[in-house]
């Protein structure tokens, strides 16, 4: 049975199990919110501030969707 976040955000569900995992929130590091990276480093860096979560994830969602497009 597929749960909420995999209904929803299929891209990143499919990338976190198959390709690389994924950042979210503010380090000393970054001041991007919400990241996603594979062995190879930065797949997708997000903007600096969200008017909330969701928005983050559905920007993330559309951004590897397309990545996931160009590598499968």
């Amino acid at each position: 049975m597929t749960n909420f976040l995999e209904k929803t955000y299929p891209s990143i569900a499919n990338f976190v199990y198959s390709y690389g995992w994924i950042e979210i929130g503010q380090d000393e590091n970054s001041s991007s919110f919400i990241k996603a990276f594979n062995e190879g480093g930065d797949v997708w860096i997000g903007a600096d501030k969200y008017e909330s979560l969701d928005k983050a994830l559905q920007d993330l969602e559309s951004a590897l969707c397309e990545w996931l497009k160009e590598v499968e």
